[in-house]
């Protein structure tokens, strides 16, 4: 059978108009084939349920005897394989011009319908030339679907792997209630705010929320407010015209016209300028965004998920943040707790981590002792799951066979170390660095250091006397950031 033969079911129990079927299609019985004629609805289905692939185009009388007949059976048909395309075809009694027939029929899943014939004509389907091109037409309306869901297939399998990656691990009441607010808040498309501290997890739940939500399949743009110069962050996110400025010698899409039709997550929100607060108020309220040099605005669709470490009402009352802006972003709210708040997810994180990065460096997953579990689940953690995750890191480079009390410690003195005067180097004349390494982690230790007691990428950039663009790149660097 050659691969693009259409292959029809067709349900008629009218031997007459079975004929008439065949007489109309044989002129293109190299291109469309009969290959099975049933009298009725239940011996359909039956068919359709052993045979779902082996039909592309299901021909059916409205008028089937029987009970299961009609919209009823179009729509057991599409349950069985959604993709098949049916093609109804009825007697003259039914009114062609009747709307409400042709629209139920639509809705229940029809893909075109006909009548058989009027009085003098015998021998052919009547309007023969558009039944045929019905016919082509709902094969490749088949072949489409058929593509469509393979893509999604393969876009659905991404996703899982991805939700897979962002998985949020908790065995807390306080994340358990955040995992149920994630999966109400992605059937919704409401902007939504993340509170919480540096290092919880905010861009964590912002990802969750966008995979399971219905723009799964569009683009999901995360950006650091904090991480942007004042004066770039109105064209990194609405973007510019060609000739705008000088410089401009080429138009610039910025991220929420990139964003369009999926989400942005606008981290360390508090950290916008009040000039690109205005222009993002209009985004929120009207889907628009003003481009620097367009004289109109451009429409868009975006999904905004803000996230702060700060309280954004105390950045209203001081004058900082934009009271109409605050009540725009604060529709859905959730609050994460820091890490010493829900100890109970600890010994969880723990394992967890340490399978990750174990697998990651290509060793078998190291046992952990109760005692370092005890120390790490007492231990305040003020840079929270960001700085658990670091130091499950460091106890996997140790290379010991089982993680116990002493090897938590050691990874925990680089930490410690901050605050003894005594010994801030703590050198060892047995275990003497290059300096790359050692002045690596110096910085490393001073910039988290730097960064767990401020408030934002921006405040811990101008103590550390940088630019925030220039502070980012190093804590990449570092490994501090993704």
């Amino acid at each position: 059978m050659k691969d693009n033969l259409i292959r029809i079911l067709l349900i008629e129990d009218e031997s007459f108009d079975v004929m008439r079927v065949e007489n109309t299609l044989k002129f293109f019985k190299d291109k469309i084939k009969i290959c099975k004629v049933v009298s009725n609805g239940n011996a359909a289905l039956e068919t359709l349920t052993h045979y779902p692939k082996d039909y592309d185009v299901i021909i059916m009388d409205y008028q089937i005897a029987g009970k299961l007949k009609g919209v009823e059976l179009i729509q057991k048909i599409k349950s069985i394989e959604s993709t098949l395309q049916i093609i109804v075809i009825t007697k003259l009694t039914m009114d062609i011009t009747d709307l409400v027939f042709a629209r139920k029929l639509i809705d229940s899943g029809a893909f075109w319908y006909c009548t058989k014939y009027p009085n003098d004509i015998e021998d052919y389907i009547y309007q023969p030339t558009d039944f045929i091109i019905s016919i082509f037409n709902a094969y490749e309306r088949k072949k489409l679907e058929e593509q469509k869901n393979k893509s999604n297939r393969s876009l659905n399998k991404q996703i899982q792997q991805i939700l897979e990656q962002k998985k949020i691990v908790s065995a807390s009441q306080e994340m358990e209630e955040v995992k149920n607010q994630i999966e109400r808040i992605a059937k919704t498309d409401a902007t939504v705010l993340i509170t919480g501290a540096s290092g919880t997890g905010k861009e964590l739940v912002a990802y969750n929320i966008h995979y399971k939500s219905s723009r799964k399949y569009e683009k999901f743009i995360p950006i650091n407010c904090g991480s942007l110069p004042n004066e770039l962050i109105e064209s990194e996110l609405f973007g510019y015209e060609k000739g705008s400025f000088t410089g401009a010698s080429n138009r610039k899409k910025g991220l929420f016209e990139i964003a369009d039709k999926g989400t942005i997550f606008l981290d360390e929100i508090a950290e916008l300028s009040q000039s690109a607060q205005v222009k993002l108020l209009r985004v929120i309220q009207e889907g628009e965004i003003d481009k620097i040099g367009r004289t109109s605005t451009l429409k868009v669709n975006v999904r905004i998920i803000a996230a702060t470490n700060k309280d954004l009402r105390e950045e209203v009352r001081n004058g900082n943040f934009r009271e109409d802006l605050y009540y725009r972003l604060n529709v859905l709210l959730i609050r994460l707790r820091p890490l010493r708040e829900r100890r109970d997810d600890i010994p969880l994180l723990t394992r967890y981590f340490l399978k990750q990065y174990s697998f990651q460096m290509g060793i078998e997953t190291p046992p952990i002792t109760d005692e370092a579990l005890q120390r790490l689940t007492e231990y305040n953690w003020p840079g929270n799951v960001r700085e658990l995750k670091n130091i499950i890191q460091r106890t996997l480079f140790f290379g010991q066979k089982t993680i116990d009390l002493s090897v938590v410690e050691k990874a925990f003195i680089p930490i410690e170390l901050r605050s003894n005067s005594q010994n801030p180097f703590a050198f060892d004349p047995a275990n003497i660095k290059p300096w790359n390494v050692f002045e690596k982690e110096i910085k490393y230790n001073y910039f988290k250091f730097v960064r767990e007691h401020s408030n934002s990428d921006a405040e811990a950039a101008e103590k550390l006397g940088v630019a925030p663009p220039n502070y980012y790149r190093m804590s990449k660097k570092l490994g501090l950031k993704k």
